[in-house]
């Protein structure tokens, strides 16, 4: 089956040393006081335009979740008017029009109806749901924000993989904020 010209990305904040979320699902530790003065500034019209490339986003219950609990807090709704796919089996609160519970076969939902709608589509958390993106061959990139700190332990970026995924290195940047931004090209799976 060829592929329509749509991207699947990746996207998703960490700690250095590779967690999402504390266990408990917290992530307090994404607001970090480092400067990095040689870094390039995350300019407000950059970063609308950015966010206009993105035509639409996928995330896990618990990512949804965490979304709810930052608007909540004042933080605002961080997807815009774009449609949000929520990867789920429990039932959950839909607070926008803009926002779909799916559950079921996910290669079905990207391959069938994401990607001949969307050109643009961004997987954007948890760990479960980044996993089963890459072991079913759906992801073209990962992108891999990597913040100034350590936690120890939580959940991770990519939850449960079953083999190698072999990636090529397409772009680094680093942020006046000491995040570092990372993006791979998907090369391919291979058994392990």
């Amino acid at each position: 089956m060829a592929r329509s010209p749509s991207r699947v990305t990746i996207h998703m904040a960490a700690s250095l040393d590779g967690f999402i979320a504390r266990k408990d699902g917290r992530v307090d530790w994404l607001e970090t006081s480092d400067e990095f003065a040689g870094g390039e500034a995350m300019d407000p019209a950059f970063v609308e335009a950015f966010l206009r490339s993105i035509d639409c986003y996928v995330m896990g219950s618990r990512t949804y979740e965490t979304a709810l609990r930052f608007e909540a807090a004042g933080s605002g709704w961080a997807y815009g008017d774009k449609p949000v796919f929520v990867l789920t089996s429990r039932e959950l609160s839909r607070t926008r029009d803009t926002v779909e519970f799916c559950s079921g076969d996910v290669a079905q939902l990207v391959n069938e109806r994401l990607r001949p709608t969307f050109p643009s589509i961004w997987f954007v958390g948890g760990g479960a749901v980044c996993g089963e993106c890459l072991r079913l061959g759906l992801a073209d990139e990962v992108r891999y924000s990597i913040l100034p700190i350590l936690i120890g332990d939580g959940v991770q970026f990519f939850a449960g993989l079953d083999r190698d995924v072999a990636l090529h290195l397409t772009e680094v940047k680093a942020y006046r904020s000491g995040m570092v931004g990372l993006c791979y090209e998907v090369r391919g799976q291979s058994a392990t």
